[in-house]
């Protein structure tokens, strides 16, 4: 069992920066950050495996960065240019065993999740 816990959320303005972290209790293969806004689905935003090697998804590309650090069992996420369509709830994933090609960007793949953090982008 591996317990996640994310931080760092917050309020901003359109155009502002926010940095995410979660921490995991134990050794991670990989890593993910989703976000759920109201009415919507759950959707993978970022993943990152041990490598590292990184996903992302269309939206958040150039704008958001997924790093980890391997030796504290930490995930963070840099969040700059945020748009009000980025408010949700973010929530950190984990998985400890290995078998994509890319890391993952679906629910599915995560066996571990937090009970998320809000982000809400004012313009």
């Amino acid at each position: 069992q591996v317990h996640v816990a994310e931080s760092g959320g917050g309020s901003v303005q359109a155009g502002g920066s926010l940095r995410l972290s979660c921490a995991a209790s134990a050794y991670t293969y990989y890593m993910g950050w989703f976000r759920q806004a109201p009415g919507k689905e759950r959707e993978g935003i970022a993943a990152i495996d041990t490598y590292p090697r990184t996903s992302y998804t269309d939206s958040v590309k150039g704008r958001f960065t997924i790093s980890r650090d391997n030796r504290k069992n930490t995930l963070y996420l840099q969040m700059n240019s945020l748009k009000p369509e980025d408010t949700a709830m973010y929530y950190c994933a984990a998985r400890t065993s290995s078998g994509y090609v890319t890391p993952p960007l679906s629910t599915g793949a995560y066996y571990y999740w937090g009970q998320g953090t809000q982000v809400t982008v004012s313009s």
